[in-house]
């Protein structure tokens, strides 16, 4: 059957000409933030690649259809929907196609579609990962097995802080992700510059990690790689802080809901208990993560046409 993929015009000339594009989620549009404040984020991550020479790339399924760069229209409609749309990973990602409805991607599904389009660095807020408990609930993001077999780059600003880090990073390393750590020797907890625990690797040029990535396929190496990009110093949250409104808000979180609902639970509380500063930590290292993957997909694209 014909692959129903839609790619904007200004994605598909970028792409044929290889000039760079940055794939962007759209669950940070429906579920990540209130609107107006999702639609406005999600406008400035797409400027913010915009002004470093790149071409954003909005994606989610809209009846049915693989979109890949959504209009202002659909953007805006999306992010009045919110929650009632779906919430989109591999396992229902098909199911949503086939039925003809409309979902928003998270970071597996949007890794999946940006790799049939042939986008190459997607830029997201935070990876899903090991949560608390998992030897327990076995609760482990699809992400990291996403990263694990999907050729895409992913910027982001570590894994969320709500989970079980040591054990998100070991898993990566169990399946074999490179994870490379921008500018700080410590790998970061989303809301923090810092989660204690030191990065796989390190580097401190965007050039040097397009190379690793082009080595990386060179040697036919499956799956993507994962940098973590530390939130803004001015705008981080410092571990002292956060850790014991994380303990409190996942605490409540056992006592109270269970399954998907946990997460969004989890960070709501986290918000009131952070008095709106986890929402402002998340705004900025998203549009940090968002320029980041720009100079990297810039660097991607001039190596190539360099040889």
């Amino acid at each position: 059957m014909t692959l129903p993929l839609d790619i904007d015009e200004e994605v598909r000339d970028a792409l044929e000409s290889d000039r760079p594009v940055v794939a962007l989620e759209s669950t940070i549009v429906s579920h990540g933030l209130p609107y107006p404040q999702n639609i406005e984020t999600a406008r400035a991550a797409a400027n913010a690649v915009r002004d470093e020479g790149a071409v954003p790339a909005t994606i989610a399924v809209l009846a049915g259809r693989l979109t890949v760069g959504m209009q202002e229209a659909e953007l805006d409609s999306l992010a009045k929907a919110g929650h009632s749309v779906l919430k989109l990973s591999r396992a229902n990602l098909a199911t949503c196609i086939a039925s003809g409805e409309t979902g928003a991607t998270t970071v597996a599904a949007t890794m999946i579609t940006a790799h049939l389009a042939g986008i190459e660095v997607f830029a997201t807020g935070g990876i899903g990962g090991v949560h608390r408990g998992a030897e327990a609930s076995f609760d482990i993001s699809t992400d990291l097995q996403e990263l694990s077999i999907t050729p895409v780059a992913v910027v982001c600003a570590g894994a969320k802080a709500i989970l079980d880090i040591p054990k998100t990073l070991e898993v990566l390393e169990t399946l074999g992700v490179p994870v490379t750590t921008f500018g700080s020797p410590d790998f970061p907890a989303f809301w923090s510059r810092a989660s204690s625990l030191p990065s796989p690797s390190v580097s401190d040029s965007t050039h040097q990690i397009a190379r690793e990535i082009l080595v990386h396929r060179s040697l036919g190496l499956q799956g993507g790689q994962l940098i973590a990009n530390p939130v803004p110093a001015e705008d981080e949250i410092p571990s002292a802080v956060m850790n014991p409104l994380v303990e409190r808000a996942v605490s409540e979180a056992r006592r109270e809901v269970s399954g998907p609902l946990v997460t969004p639970f989890v960070l709501k509380r986290i918000f009131e208990l952070s008095e709106g500063r986890s929402a402002k930590a998340n705004r900025a290292l998203m549009l940090s993560n968002a320029s980041l993957a720009a100079r990297i997909a810039s660097d991607l694209s001039a190596l190539r046409k360099t040889g």
